[in-house]
């Protein structure tokens, strides 16, 4: 039987816009499964690691609060596993289909507490404020008390009294520690969603004082040939004339005589 969460509390939209902007912690180390949104199935029994980034300075009564929370999550825990662990199943009066489903249940209930649940517990204490892994954990809880119902349904219908018993308290315990975490998350949500606009206006503001660049000056460069006249004539070249020479005279001739005046 997977778990089926049913998530009666709505922030995944605050939470998205949150986790969108990213204003409010610095650059993370990529996660080895940062595609899978969906929640974690306890019949896996595995846990992809949350990333780390570096988280500013947390509230001393803010760490406080989220320890003794952790810490309740994990005596519940332990006493569940206790008490899943002495469970006789196959002495119930029910069927097979049923003793074999709740037999299903109680293995991935465990494998869950054994494994993933450790995991997001040691994030949240590594990042007392980040809401990613603080979901994650609440997703979780979420379905652990969903599986966890439907067994102590089944062990009240056809187990003995004593088992009823420790099962309901066991799951009294983590749907607490749900609650708790529901509200936490809707706090944490709630500082970020100021600090997103803190930062903002803060932003505009030095945004303001930056004085506008003067735009640089504009060269045109008219490459374009001149449109060509075919009514202009082209200038005529003049000739050029060469002097005649004289004709060569023989040096032996006498030259013609004169004529005297009268």
């Amino acid at each position: 039987m997977k778990f089926k969460p049913a998530f009666r509390f709505c922030f995944i939209p605050l939470f998205a816009m949150v986790a969108t902007a990213g204003i409010s912690q610095t650059a993370a180390a990529p996660n080895k499964d940062e595609t899978s949104t969906g929640p974690e199935d306890p019949a896996q029994g595995t846990v992809a690691s949350a990333a780390m980034p570096a988280q500013g300075v947390v509230s001393y009564s803010s760490v406080t609060q989220l320890n003794d929370l952790l810490s309740r999550i994990e005596n519940t825990s332990k006493s569940a596993q206790s008490d899943l662990t002495q469970l006789r199943v196959e002495h119930w009066k029910t069927d097979g289909a049923t003793k074999r489903q709740s037999l299903a249940d109680v293995d991935s209930i465990q494998r869950n507490l054994q494994n993933a649940l450790p995991e997001m517990i040691g994030n949240l204490h590594n990042l007392p404020e980040d809401l990613p892994a603080t979901f994650k954990l609440y997703r979780n809880m979420d379905a652990l008390y969903d599986v966890m119902g439907g067994l102590v349904e089944s062990a009240g219908a056809f187990g003995p009294k004593d088992d009823f018993q420790a099962l309901s308290n066991d799951l009294s315990g983590f749907e607490n520690s749900r609650k708790q975490l529901a509200e936490r998350l809707e706090v944490l949500a709630g500082a970020k969603e100021q600090e997103i606009v803190r930062l903002r206006a803060e932003l505009k503001k030095a945004e303001a004082a930056v004085p506008s660049a003067v735009p640089p000056k504009k060269v045109v460069v008219d490459d374009t040939e001149p449109e060509k006249n075919p009514a202009a004539k082209k200038p005529v070249a003049k000739k050029k004339t060469t002097p005649k020479k004289p004709p060569a005279t023989d040096p032996n001739q006498t030259p013609p005589a004169q004529p005297k005046p009268q």
